[in-house]
């Protein structure tokens, strides 16, 4: 992050606060001016998301050079120990994930055997997945509920599946784990938890080690045991207790919010609404 500072002339890009897995960061929607810069070689990956913009864009690695115009919706991708000596001659709005290199191999561990991808830098590269999965972690950054962390780590699970899948110059089969779900009790031991710790920030690594499972293969098995993922577990659970706590009129919303593991008054109400079709007061004029 140091030498992105650099490259911006002193301007630090907006990191969030929260650490994630394998020592990864995140960054929200920023300006990025004009510049040319030597990146020496990083011991992480550092992906971009392209929102607005124009302009070109360029990287020289060796005698290999690469550009392309910046488009909305585009991806960049400047892995990890290349030293490379970038460019670009326009202005435009990105948002950026630091993926510490350990989380990338964790996941290569998981799903292809434990071989390394060698990834290829991308300038401007038309990736619609990558790009949606970035544009969901920007929006969830900005959300405001308590569960945001467990989301968004499953989020950047997908990240590292996709640049393996997708961007490495060999390409590596993705080998699935058997498919099967949680037993009952380990079912039982993890719902347990979550809805005991409906107003904490549950990180997905917790869930995992209560089964003794990685994270990967936790989040396939949970969702073939429930038919949901975590994340989504969790949120209907909150959301059937708010349905509770709203029949009590003496509670206010903004109380029942809080209580439910909400940050927000208004981030609960667009989380009950997509759950349950109304809105906390419309919801409890019923009775």
């Amino acid at each position: 992050m140091v030498h992105v500072s650099r490259l911006q002339r002193g301007v630090s890009p907006p990191v969030i606060p929260e650490v994630f897995s394998g020592d990864t960061r995140l960054v929200t929607r920023w300006q990025n001016k004009p510049f040319e810069y030597r990146l020496p070689a990083l011991k992480d990956h550092i992906i971009s998301a392209t929102y607005l913009g124009v302009g070109n864009a360029s990287v020289k690695i060796g005698r290999q050079t690469i550009s392309a115009p910046a488009r909305p919706g585009m991806v960049s991708l400047a892995p990890r120990g290349h030293d490379g000596f970038w460019r670009a001659d326009g202005a435009i709005e990105a948002s950026n994930i630091f993926l510490g290199h350990t989380r990338l191999m964790s996941c290569a561990d998981q799903v292809g055997n434990g071989r390394e991808p060698e990834l290829v830098n991308l300038v401007h590269f038309n990736d619609p997945k990558l790009f949606k999965i970035m544009f969901l972690i920007n929006d969830e950054i900005s959300s405001g509920e308590a569960m945001s962390h467990l989301f968004l780590e499953q989020l950047i699970d997908l990240v590292c599946l996709q640049i393996i899948r997708a961007h490495s110059k060999s390409p590596i089969k993705i080998v699935p784990g058997p498919r099967r779900g949680l037993a009952a009790w380990q079912v039982k031991r993890v719902t347990t938890y979550m809805r005991d710790s409906l107003t904490k920030d549950i990180r997905l690594q917790e869930l995992a080690d209560l089964v003794n499972l990685s994270r990967f293969h936790f989040c396939t098995a949970f969702r073939t045991a429930t038919g949901y993922t975590p994340h989504e577990w969790l949120t209907h659970q909150r959301i059937a207790y708010a349905k509770r706590l709203l029949r009590d009129r003496r509670l206010t919303i903004t109380d029942i919010a809080l209580v439910v593991g909400y940050e927000t008054h208004s981030s609960f109400g667009v989380t009950f609404r997509k759950v349950v079709g109304l809105t906390p007061s419309e919801f409890r004029r019923q009775f």
